[in-house]
């Protein structure tokens, strides 16, 4: 069987959802291919229980008034369809062992003032720490070091950590992290953090429902196992039943030495291009622990709590041989039931991918025993750092559930499940710099690979690699005039 399109999308993650979007509304013909059985990527809502459970997504910013992301769902027609709930006035709060809470306020004004009150010796510093992600909020990318830009703003090592504390979100590491990534993530949960009250999973539905309407195509369980080539142009898209789909555009959102495995031997890919891209070194993964809770018992947690190990926030990693976190970011589900109580609690930990690669050919629902007992002893150990610090949760759990960087890597297909693709480092910007063109004349590449993790950075990603095609001012008005 073959197809023939204009556009096809290889990926349903958000930024393949919003690409196919946003060229259907452009009167393209549009294919999106996703293996997995419900498009989404890390969108995607599981049941356990009569609840439905976020992959990966747990809250998104920008979704003020004028928001970036707002004003994106806006253009795609899909906002009203939005169930959201805003978050606290203090959205996300920082737990450091012996030193307290702090929170993250929205509004600069309000997140300098309340931070100033409990640092009065570094208010000149927060109003150039604001000021400054402020105007990256609106820039193209910058090679400066997160860390550095905020150890050169305020002295105060605690007012260091806190600042720094939800760098989790962008797979922060000390030596590497980029400012422009801190900066971008930050800034936009400050402008207007939500939750979406049922599930992220709308989001895709959504989308998804937005691209047929405009005539488009959705082939879900279908694996695209080859990129066939003649020359300079991608002629085909093989998928793993035999059809062959071909499009005058390929658009791939899945990892980028992922996307090139697929492409067979070709002098327009060099062997040291190859090389390098195979050998970038990808970020950290994430370990979730899912609690199902007896109703009437948590009242609902209307903000983020992160909670440290110790007082150095980038020492995230769960530690394998004290079978302990390095830190647990708790985040409440938005209840589609009574608004007032919790129940669905999801605890993250970033965990190094490294030790699952033995278990990558196993299939879920039938891993080794190896793999089962550390994934048990990993929840027990999440579970227990963060009933430690909440101790009215332990007697709450009815039910718990783990996904682990290999249940991540089954919906996402990055490899190893590395939460946030690849890493960005400021050290060697250039070398981690992924563009959306490639060598071949037809292939675009998009996705949180090429420039800021999280939502905000894959709509973005997605908006650059369509203007490739409909062309950047085109499309920047039409997002602006929406």
């Amino acid at each position: 069987m073959q197809g023939q399109f204009d556009i096809i999308v290889i990926g349903s993650g958000l930024g393949g959802l919003e690409c196919g979007a946003m060229l259907a509304r452009e009167g393209m013909g549009v294919c999106v291919a996703e293996q997995a059985a419900l498009p989404g990527g890390c969108l995607q809502s599981f049941s356990r229980r009569g609840h439905a459970i976020d992959t990966g997504m747990h809250y998104i910013g920008s979704m003020q008034a004028g928001g970036i992301m707002r004003r994106y769902f806006e253009y795609f027609g899909i906002l009203g369809s939005l169930r959201l709930r805003p978050l606290d006035e203090a959205f996300d709060v920082v737990s450091l062992p012996g030193a307290g809470d702090y929170a993250y306020m929205h509004g600069y004004e309000a997140f300098e003032k309340h931070l100033g009150e409990w640092f009065p010796h570094e208010k000149a510093g927060l109003g150039r720490y604001c000021a400054k992600l402020r105007e990256i909020g609106g820039s193209i990318g910058l090679g400066a070091p997160a860390a550095g830009f905020i150890g050169e703003c305020v002295a105060d090592p605690l007012l260091r950590n806190v600042l720094a504390g939800t760098n989790p979100l962008y797979g922060g590491v000390r030596e590497s992290s980029t400012l422009y990534h801190h900066a971008m993530v930050n800034h936009s949960n400050i402008e207007g953090a939500c939750r979406f009250t049922g599930g992220t999973q709308q989001i895709a539905d959504a989308l998804a429902a937005k691209i047929r309407e405009h005539g488009g195509t959705m082939l879900v369980r279908s694996r695209v196992v080859a990129l066939h080539t003649e020359g300079r142009r991608i002629t085909g898209v093989e998928l793993a039943d035999g059809r062959m789909l071909r499009a005058n555009t390929v658009i791939s959102v899945i990892h980028p030495a992922e996307t090139f495995r697929l492409i067979g031997p070709t002098p327009v890919i060099r062997k040291a291009f190859r090389e390098r891209i195979g050998s970038l070194p990808d970020s950290y993964g994430l370990f979730s622990a899912y609690l199902l809770l007896k109703p009437g018992r948590i009242p609902y947690i209307n903000r983020n709590l992160y909670y440290f190990a110790g007082k150095d926030v980038w020492k995230t990693l769960f530690d394998l041989e004290a079978m302990r976190p390095g830190m647990v970011l708790l985040s409440a589900q938005a209840p589609d039931g009574d608004p007032a109580w919790c129940y669905v609690v999801t605890l993250m930990t970033p965990v190094a991918t490294r030790p699952w690669k033995a278990w990558e050919g196993s299939a879920p629902g039938r891993r080794p025993e190896a793999y089962t007992a550390l994934k048990a002893a990993m929840t027990q150990a999440t579970v227990d750092f963060a009933c430690a610090r909440l101790p009215e949760l332990r007697d709450a759990i009815a039910h718990t559930y783990a996904a682990t960087p290999l249940t991540y890597r089954h919906y996402t297909g990055a490899p190893h499940g590395a939460a946030y693709g690849l890493l960005k480092d400021w050290r060697s910007i250039m070398a981690s710099h992924i563009p959306a063109r490639t060598k071949f004349d037809n292939l675009l590449l998009t996705g949180q690979n090429l420039t800021v993790h999280g939502a905000i950075g894959v709509t973005l990603s997605a908006a650059a690699t369509c203007s490739e095609i409909v062309g950047t001012e085109y499309l920047a008005k039409k997002i602006a005039n929406a």
